[in-house]
């Protein structure tokens, strides 16, 4: 008998020690303590702390989930970075990767809570367990809250990927209550109070039918009868090809051009003598080698300097340097070469290029700062390059700039007029605007289609990654402006699309099969 109590004490069990261990650094058997299923799960301190771990978890999800959505504007992020430090890193990727390890780390963590509870051991989570649960969820409530103060046109982000991923997502949820339901019975069942038992399903089957249900609530532009799909967006390219070469010189755009972009964008400044460049930035710090040209002036507008003094600047070695993109591939030889060699690029030359290839044009059009000589006829010298220098055919010019937009259509009626906000139609057709040029945050498939009643067409800007095209696609959306010509240009249809019909019979499936499947594990 003695002897049997013994081998009963000291009897092996590995799996259960491997989860002890990791989850409460008890790797011994007689450090730990077990439950029966419907008892309390742990002490008054540990059921406390378990919600906590389950908040990190959710908190670092919706993080992970945000950021991650948050890839098509990662260089707009970085971008906002350099302004505020003065030196270019990606931050962007960085901080993915550090919300990718923190939620993998409290992932871990929470599974190995439930096989723990499976098992019907104790929880104790170890105190540098606490620690990190603590980190967790204090970084993510903190990015959260930046995020969403600096930066909260981002959640109108998530909220369009729900269109795209809604589905996937919900079956993904389903798959997870699934797994949760085994814990869920083994507690249940063997509780020997019914009130444990409502406090244990309860919560379980509300969220399990509202899982069964959400899908009455989704909507979705690429859910759509066979046939209704509209043509594929036009290409615009944003700055040229930024990912390919260094933005807004000639090398860019023909990069544009070689991959069949539609369309090319830029934005033109006007230096002090009068001569219109194309420069985003309000320096020239970021995009040429000011700093070493010209040390003592690198916080000066750029439309303050000549034009002489502006072409002995090197507008394409920064790009070598800095990489501005984290999905930039490796160039070729030839083009490192050709990309180390560029310059500014007037904006004559790049109207000439764009009307040799039947290109579109769109820009920004900066006003000079105080003082500047063209600071009060900044537009009609930008005409006169236009109509007068450059020889591009009007219908190639969607002009953006909306001052004196009624002296614009007197001079050059052939010019596109196009709008940068939202408007009633019929104020829209008062101007003769023809397109609207609009964020990607105020994609709807609804205004789009009242637009396009009256002939007006909608180019959303800046879409790089494939779902956001797909959605703008699905959408109705005429042509986007884009840094990734060169990806966008292979997508033959959108990611996501399939019929109502199709979507119901996935939908029907889920929920009938995990129905099935956590109504045989509770019976067992």
């Amino acid at each position: 008998v003695v002897r049997r109590r013994l081998l009963q004490r000291y009897e092996h069990q590995p799996f259960i020690s491997c989860l002890a261990g990791f989850y409460s650094c008890r790797w011994k058997r007689y450090q730990r303590r077990k439950t029966e299923p419907g008892k309390c799960c742990c002490k008054t301190r540990e059921c406390v702390f378990f919600p906590l771990l389950v908040g990190a978890f959710c908190f670092s999800l919706v993080f992970l989930y945000m950021w991650g959505e948050a890839k098509n504007d990662y260089n707009n992020f970085d971008w906002y970075n350099y302004g505020n430090l003065g030196f270019w890193f990606l931050w962007s990727l960085v901080l993915l990767i550090v919300a990718a390890i923190l939620f993998t780390y409290i992932t871990l963590l929470l599974v190995l809570a439930m096989c723990l509870l499976a098992e019907g051991q104790q929880l104790y989570l170890h105190w540098s367990h606490k620690i990190g649960t603590f980190l967790v969820l204090g970084f993510s409530i903190t990015a959260l809250f930046v995020l969403s103060v600096l930066w909260g046109d981002q959640w109108k982000t998530v909220r369009l990927s729900f269109q795209i991923t809604a589905p996937y997502l919900h079956i993904g949820a389903i798959t997870i209550m699934v797994l949760l339901s085994w814990p869920m019975a083994l507690h249940a069942i063997r509780a020997d109070k019914k009130v444990v038992q409502v406090i244990i399903v309860g919560p379980y089957l509300a969220i399990l039918l509202f899982l069964f249900l959400i899908p009455l609530g989704m909507y979705s532009p690429c859910i759509r009868e066979m046939g209704t799909l509209g043509p594929k967006p036009a290409l615009i390219g944003h700055r040229g090809a930024p990912m390919l070469a260094p933005e807004n010189t000639e090398m860019s755009f023909q990069k544009t051009i070689e991959h069949g972009g539609d369309g090319l964008e830029t934005d033109v400044t006007i230096s002090y003598d009068g001569v219109p460049f194309l420069m985003h930035d309000s320096t020239l710090r970021r995009t040429t080698n000011i700093k070493e040209v010209y040390p003592n002036d690198t916080a000066q507008n750029a439309a303050l300097f000549s034009w002489d003094t502006l072409q002995e600047l090197n507008a394409g070695t920064w790009f070598l340097k800095d990489k501005p993109f984290s999905c930039m591939g490796s160039l070729s030889r030839a083009d490192q070469n050709q990309a180390m060699n560029q310059s500014i690029y007037k904006l004559s030359n790049f109207l000439r290029l764009a009307d040799s290839q039947n290109k579109l044009v769109i820009f920004d059009l900066y006003r000079p700062p105080e003082k500047h000589p063209y600071r009060n006829s900044w537009i009609n010298r930008t005409l006169e390059v236009i109509l007068n220098e450059s020889g591009i055919r009007p219908h190639l010019v969607l002009w953006l700039e909306n001052d004196m937009r009624s002296f614009v259509q007197s001079v050059a009626p052939g010019f596109q007029q196009t709008m940068g906000s939202k408007a009633p139609v019929e104020d829209l057709l008062m101007d003769n605007i023809v397109k609207l040029n609009l964020a990607y945050t105020e994609m709807s498939s609804e205004d789009i289609r009242a637009y396009a009643k009256v002939n007006i067409t909608t180019n959303f800007y800046v879409v790089n990654e494939p779902w956001l095209f797909s959605l703008a696609w699905c959408s109705g959306a005429h042509s986007v402006t884009t840094n990734a010509v060169h990806t966008l240009k292979n997508l033959s249809q959108p990611l996501f699309l399939m019929t109502p019909q199709q979507y119901n019979i996935m939908w029907i499936l889920t929920d009938l099969t995990s129905a099935l499947l956590i109504s045989l594990i509770f019976a067992l």
